[in-house]
């Protein structure tokens, strides 16, 4: 029993480095969202030429895929990391 104390009170150091590394918060709200912006933007001009009519055909649909997405990415990433 001794020698179990003994090596919990060793571990410590290494359980705390380990945790820390671990449970440290991620990415925040506003580095994600710059993050998300971009993505969103590099996805939009994707959808824009595989359509085909360009972006002033598509404008309304990519405005309104671009907040979506926008805002879809931006908490999967504040969320995840």
């Amino acid at each position: 029993m001794l020698v179990l104390v003994v090596a919990t009170i060793l571990m410590l150091p290494a359980l705390n480095e380990i945790a820390s590394a671990h449970l440290s918060p991620g990415l925040g709200l506003k580095d994600s969202a710059v993050i998300s912006f971009f993505i969103t933007i590099v996805i939009m001009i994707v959808f824009a030429v595989a359509s085909g009519d360009g972006l002033l055909g598509e404008l309304q649909f990519i405005l309104g895929g671009f907040f979506l997405f926008f805002i879809i990415i931006w908490l999967l990433l504040a969320w995840v990391f």
